[in-house]
């Protein structure tokens, strides 16, 4: 067993035995990166400030999200084509973040189902959906949700239309993927993974296949998802969807202020600030700088939480000193979801946990949810400002 002391232990493994499509998928931004870069670098330009001299017993990383209790300011994104890192990857993932006692997160192009994550689950789950033309088949996901027992829906917003993203065009992803001779080799080069989904039916996006019009084969998938998603998704869809739902709401894909206002007039219980990634709009500010505008925008009228570039503790608290309620992880756990399976993702929530504790301690606080903006020294024009 590897000596695994932070993140990018397991993300060097991770690089090691998966794919080279599906490596690229995980690691890769839109056009030039810039945004996806910035995401993880803009976080290295907020300084901790170090106290001394105070009781440090007690201490705890536990807080809420959303009403529940969870065991440190973290939830696991939504990641498409997850199951394609390892085999079963949401389940092992959804597994490992209970056991932890972190939300887990399932995406609308999961490669498991919302029933494959409640048959091998028994905490509730949030799901992420993706507002689709065929309105049919997207409140046959809200109903699934809702059957399966999710507790919070996370309604994506900033994927109305695909960004590009150049090594996926090159490497021809698709799930699974094609029997080309460059891919063969590939696979036959990572024998392990290869016999993991070779053992395992779940080899597609099974909330989709089987349940949208039309779509029975990858090459149906392919053509329904490209052209599918709604570019006419607007706040009054929001409200409707919302209704539809019933349940706990968070907006996903918020970095401007005014958003964050529009966000809170449909009646959104939680936002979460996120670029996708830095998957869509390349160009845009990272999300640690896009934070604060968020918060003040809607004081503490809603929950807001961050996504993007988050990857150890340090991070994680450095997003609350600027106003995050908690945070989202999703290359972080998936690292460990490809180097490792379960066990995996159990220690990449091990390592940000156990990083949280020590630096709150070093700064002098007990408790996570008290990290504040007295604890960070953050640049002069760090928010930057809009004109």
């Amino acid at each position: 067993m590897p000596i695994i002391t932070c993140i990018d232990d397991l993300k060097q493994i991770h690089r090691r035995k998966v794919p080279k499509m599906f490596w690229d998928y995980c690691e890769s931004g839109s056009y030039t990166e810039q945004t996806f870069g910035e995401n993880s670098s803009d976080f290295h330009k907020i300084r901790l400030r170090q106290r001394v001299a105070r009781d440090l017993s007690g201490r705890t990383t536990d807080t809420t999200m959303m009403g529940r209790k969870v065991a440190m300011p973290v939830a696991l994104s939504p990641v498409g084509s997850c199951g394609m890192q390892s085999a079963d990857g949401e389940i092992k993932a959804a597994r490992a973040a209970e056991a932890f006692g972190v939300p887990f997160t399932l995406s609308t192009f999961a490669i498991c189902s919302i029933e494959d994550i409640a048959a091998h689950t028994t905490a509730p789950f949030w799901f992420q959906l993706y507002v689709m033309r065929d309105e049919d088949f997207v409140d046959g996901l809200i109903e699934r949700a809702r059957k399966a027992g999710c507790d919070a829906l996370v309604l994506t917003l900033d994927l109305q239309i695909l960004g590009q993203r150049h090594k996926d065009i090159k490497n021809g992803l698709t799930a699974p993927p094609k029997m080309t001779p460059r891919n063969l080799l590939d696979m036959a080069l990572h024998p392990a993974w290869s016999y993991g989904m070779a053992m395992t039916k779940r080899r597609t996006f099974r909330n989709v296949v089987g349940h949208a019009k039309g779509v029975v084969s990858l090459r149906d998938l392919n053509a329904w998802s490209n052209e599918n998603y709604d570019p006419q998704l607007d706040w009054g869809k929001v409200r409707k969807l919302r209704d539809k739902w019933g349940g706990k709401l968070i907006l996903k894909g918020i970095l401007d202020a005014e958003d964050a206002r529009m966000a809170l007039d449909v009646g959104a219980d939680g936002i979460l600030v996120s670029n996708h990634g830095g998957r869509q709009l390349d160009g845009a500010l990272s999300t640690i700088r896009s934070l604060p505008q968020v918060v003040r925008a809607v004081g503490d009228q809603v929950e807001v939480y961050l996504d993007g570039g988050i990857r150890s503790g340090q991070d994680v608290l450095k997003a609350l000193a600027m106003g995050a309620k908690s945070t989202f992880i999703g290359r972080s756990f998936l690292y460990g979801l490809g180097a490792m399976g379960q066990p995996g993702v159990t220690r990449a929530l091990e390592v940000i946990q156990k990083e949280i504790d020590i630096t709150m301690a070093l700064c002098g606080v007990q408790h996570a949810r008290e990290f504040s903006r007295e604890h960070v020294l953050v640049p002069e024009g760090f928010e930057g400002r809009w004109e």
